[in-house]
């Protein structure tokens, strides 16, 4: 019977864990023998014996753990931490399957050390957008969330309120919230400010999202484009120099009016595009809020400090990253059904199925019999 470990998170405020009781109790039924690191679900707010009332086994002895497991569920790509006796990739047993996000192209050493060890791993972060992946799709679970999560922290900071109120003392304006980014989060973004009563401006390189935009109740920023500023995935290509400044001119007028600006423009594999020059940050309205989804990879604010929560010129500045985790519950829910949805694709029938024929294992296992995919390296 294959074994399954999940470890505890250990990124500095991480909060989510990769399976859930309800996963577990499905992983079972696979065939799958499940163990857990004690409180690794703690953070998510999951007691270690729910997961034993689930049938897991629920241990402390790291080496021991890592040594035993088949497979490996986790949420971040394997590190080296303080607190455990050797870096993961070196816990992990030869030969085992991992199945979390990876990056490969920011943790190339990484990605080596898997080959090395004959790791099969798949990346959550890999996965290709077709129709037979979404469930497993965790990058669009997670900047959802992200995306819903940007505004409550953006309403947080923010010295008004989001929606028109008329009262006896009179009328209390709506806030104005620019979006750069129709992507998921982008889009949840453009949603949950609605929902709250804001007026809602969105700025896109892909002219294709307006009508999703207006869909949603946000009036979209014309900048003049074409539809080959989106790839095959439906992500956002990288843009020339010329069109980056042209869309910041038109954007920056919108911006300097707004109460709220959340920007969510990544492009897969590239630093995150500057949108926000710091000339434009000090044209903004008096206690307006920037929030950053992009912070992680540079920020498409050119004052963002990643990590952080900043003021310039009166204008907050928000730079947290990994907003996901700050809705845990609700992030390991979803992140967990993922992961099983991979698990149920890769070992249906109890064993392994690494048929690279299929476009979703072609796609998203970056290691494999000792070598590093080119595919996907």
């Amino acid at each position: 019977m294959p074994k399954v470990f999940i470890p505890k998170e250990r990124l500095a405020g991480e909060t989510r864990v990769a399976a859930t009781p309800d996963t577990i109790r499905r992983m079972g039924k696979l065939g799958l023998a499940v163990t857990i690191e004690a409180g690794a679900g703690i953070g998510s707010s999951i007691e270690d014996h729910q997961y034993s009332d689930a049938g897991a086994t629920v241990g402390s002895n790291i080496e021991q753990l890592y040594a035993e497991a088949d497979i490996v569920l986790k949420f971040h790509p394997p590190d080296k931490h303080n607190d455990m006796p050797k870096h993961e990739v070196a816990l992990l047993k030869q030969g085992a399957t991992l199945i979390s996000f990876l990056w490969p192209w920011k943790h190339g050493e990484t990605i080596q050390q898997l080959a090395a060890k004959g790791v099969t791993s798949f990346a959550m972060d890999q996965i290709p957008r077709i129709s037979r992946a979404q469930k497993m799709d965790a990058l669009t679970s997670q900047t959802n969330l992200a995306g819903y999560k940007a505004v409550m922290l953006a309403a947080h900071y923010l010295p008004k309120l989001f929606p028109l109120m008329m009262t006896a003392a009179g009328t209390i304006s709506p806030a104005r919230v620019v979006v750069l980014g129709a992507g998921v989060a982008g889009l949840q973004a453009i949603a949950t400010a609605k929902r709250l009563g804001a007026v809602v401006e969105v700025s896109d390189i892909r002219p294709a999202v307006k009508e999703q935009v207006e869909s949603l109740g946000g009036r979209f920023i014309e900048v003049e484009s074409d539809s080959s500023m989106e790839d095959a995935g439906g992500y956002a290509k990288e843009v020339s120099k010329e069109f980056l400044a042209k869309q910041q001119a038109v954007v920056a007028e919108h911006i300097a009016a707004a109460d709220v600006v959340i920007t969510t423009a990544l492009v897969p594999g590239k630093p995150a595009p500057r949108l926000i020059p710091a000339e434009t940050v000090r044209k903004m309205q008096h206690g307006s809020v920037i929030v950053d989804l992009a912070a992680e990879q540079g920020g498409n604010c050119e004052l963002t400090k990643s990590g952080e929560v900043i003021q310039d010129s009166s204008v907050t500045i928000v730079g947290l990253e990994n907003l996901a985790s700050l809705v845990p519950y609700d992030a390991s829910q979803v992140y967990a059904r993922n992961v099983l949805a991979v698990v149920e694709h890769l070992f249906a029938d109890g064993k392994a199925n690494f048929d690279f024929s299929d476009e979703i294992n072609a796609g998203a296992i970056v290691t494999f019999s000792g070598k590093v995919r080119k595919e996907v390296s």
